[in-house]
């Protein structure tokens, strides 16, 4: 049987190219965006875990850069108690030169002012502040460092009890006489110990904080990686799709036209 109305060979040939047309767009998509999910209808499982995946990155991102702010505050703490190191050394030194009893009284008397100098420089030292935060607190207080994304480790940093230090320092008498020298070379050598002390602990909660912020480093990679395996598209595979759908493509145009073609001929037959 022969019929003009039966257009089933070209509605079939219409409806496979446009669904043939909607997968090279799609195709064409990943290819010039990278990503294998660019819409929800993609993978929708995929989009949610890869939205679950970019929301630890980026959590990763804020705790590294606290991570980064709490090192700087040490860094600066530290650079504020070698300054304090170097003026107890020196006021060490001073009190060793006045307990010399052949040193005469002019110069003990200049020994004398430069320490006091020294005493009010150590004082000075109390109000130094990182980004407004205090560095020093009487008594040593303890601020809590987000180490984690997922917030389930901390560390603290401490401002560090330089007040005792100074408290100390300041409360010499001074070094007019060798009896007041010698008694404040001894306060001087445990003020420079603790110090020391207070470097160390410093030094220590650096090595902790840096190697939290490796952690977060190798977590953000392997995070970025698992992100990737869901969104990123493999350019090879889907060249060869995009190269198929394009064959696809041109083969079902051609058939379109064929079946519209046999329609004609039959047209052709009854003129």
């Amino acid at each position: 049987m022969i019929s003009l109305n039966a257009t089933g060979a070209a509605s079939s040939a219409s409806y496979y190219l446009d669904q043939n047309n909607r997968n090279l767009q799609k195709s064409l998509t990943r290819l010039s965006s990278g990503y294998r999910i660019n819409s929800a209808v993609d993978d929708p499982g995929g989009l949610a875990v890869s939205m679950k995946l970019s929301a630890a990155i980026r959590r990763t991102d804020a705790v590294s850069a606290n991570v980064g702010n709490a090192l700087s505050f040490l860094q600066s703490q530290d650079g504020v108690l070698e300054v304090a190191s170097d003026i107890l050394l020196r006021m060490s030194e001073l009190s060793t030169l006045a307990s010399d009893a052949a040193v005469s009284t002019n110069d003990i008397a200049l020994y004398d002012t430069e320490f006091q100098e020294l005493q009010d420089n150590m004082s000075s030292l109390l109000t130094e502040e990182f980004n407004g935060v205090p560095l020093f607190a009487a008594g040593g207080n303890t601020l809590t460092v987000v180490t984690s994304e997922n917030g389930t480790q901390t560390t603290g940093i401490t401002k560090a009890d330089l007040d005792a230090v100074e408290t100390t320092v300041t409360a010499i008498a001074g070094i007019t006489t060798t009896v007041l020298a010698t008694a404040a070379s001894v306060t001087l050598e445990t003020a420079i110990q603790d110090v020391a002390e207070l470097r160390a602990g410093n030094g220590a909660e650096q090595s902790r904080l840096s190697f939290a912020q490796d952690i977060l480093a190798v977590n953000r990679v392997n995070l970025e990686a698992a992100n990737g395996r869901i969104m990123d598209v493999d350019i090879a595979e889907e060249s060869t799709n995009f190269a198929r759908l394009r064959i696809i493509q041109e083969a079902g145009l051609a058939m379109l036209a064929q079946a519209n073609t046999s329609a004609e001929s039959l047209i052709k037959l009854l003129e």
